[in-house]
């Protein structure tokens, strides 16, 4: 069995080796963080909708004796990716404090964020990176009813780092204007998760006839603007909670915002230094 090299990793970088049901499966093993591995042979197959015989030879292609080999490769996977995030916090947190719900917060957040990595496609990343960082692309960001805040944080980060941002009106009557002047070298970037808004959607669909390229940051199951999207990232999102979180978008933002600005650092650093001075001479923010 294969100690050192995880799953996760070998699926992806025997992709091109992989028959059509082999990359069904390897996908299906992939969007569950390998969960679904978990389960019997033929309740497996019947979960990926293919053979027995196209798991085994799955395995073997990644270099296992077999599908239990795999299998316990992938528990241990899964139990190493579980402990990691949860070791600082069992050191540090008397017993009788694990079920506060900040404990449980923790717990839940840090476990998005790992398994928000663990699908992260990097080369994607440094694509989109590169699209973001590109400042004759003109940016447009808009959220939904939970992500509005998302969208904003992150234009609040861009219109420093380059040019040509803008923050779209949550108010769908005012788009119209916007898509005027999208064309091919525009960038939609949208936030839009679970409860999806038919609204983005179609907002989505109408600058992408228009050339514009779509940036999309949703949920696990991902959002219907998925089939639009030049890049999509999936994050995490449940919590403890009624609500859905958005840490774990937060931590891609502001992974982006970071390469974005390494991309532009001259560029960024003008500006700064410029909206420095605009601030001290203007006053603004000092006291009288």
């Amino acid at each position: 069995m294969r100690k050192k090299a995880l799953v996760r990793d070998l699926l992806k970088e025997k992709q091109s080796d992989l028959t059509a049901a082999e990359r069904k499966l390897a996908s299906v093993l992939l969007d569950d963080s390998l969960l679904t591995g978990l389960q019997s042979i033929t309740r497996l197959a019947d979960c990926a909708e293919v053979s027995t015989p196209t798991i085994i030879r799955l395995a073997r292609k990644l270099g296992f004796d077999g599908f239990s080999d795999m299998q316990d490769a992938i528990r241990d996977e899964i139990g190493a990716r579980i402990k990691q995030p949860l070791a600082k916090l069992e050191a540090q947190s008397p017993a009788e404090s694990r079920d506060h719900i900040v404990s449980r917060f923790i717990e839940a957040v840090s476990g998005n964020i790992n398994r928000t990595l663990e699908r992260l496609d990097l080369a994607e990343f440094d694509e989109a990176a590169k699209l973001l960082s590109d400042p004759s692309h003109r940016l447009y960001l808009l959220g939904g009813r939970i992500t509005r805040s998302n969208a904003h944080y992150f234009f609040n980060h861009l219109q420093i780092i380059r040019p040509r941002v803008t923050l779209l009106d949550s108010s769908p009557s005012v788009w119209p204007q916007s898509l005027l002047d999208m064309d091919d070298r525009a960038v939609l970037v949208v936030f839009d998760i679970r409860r999806y808004e038919k609204e983005l959607e179609k907002l989505a669909n109408l600058a992408v006839k228009q050339g514009a390229s779509i940036v999309l940051f949703t949920d696990a199951w991902g959002s219907p603007i998925e089939k639009h999207a030049r890049f999509c990232f999936r994050a995490m999102i449940e919590v403890p909670s009624s609500w859905d979180s958005t840490l774990a978008i937060n931590f891609l933002i502001e992974a982006l915002v970071a390469e974005v600005q390494s991309r532009s650092s001259s560029q960024s650093a003008e500006r700064i230094a410029a909206l420095e001075q605009m601030i001290g001479e203007s006053r603004i923010f000092r006291s009288n």
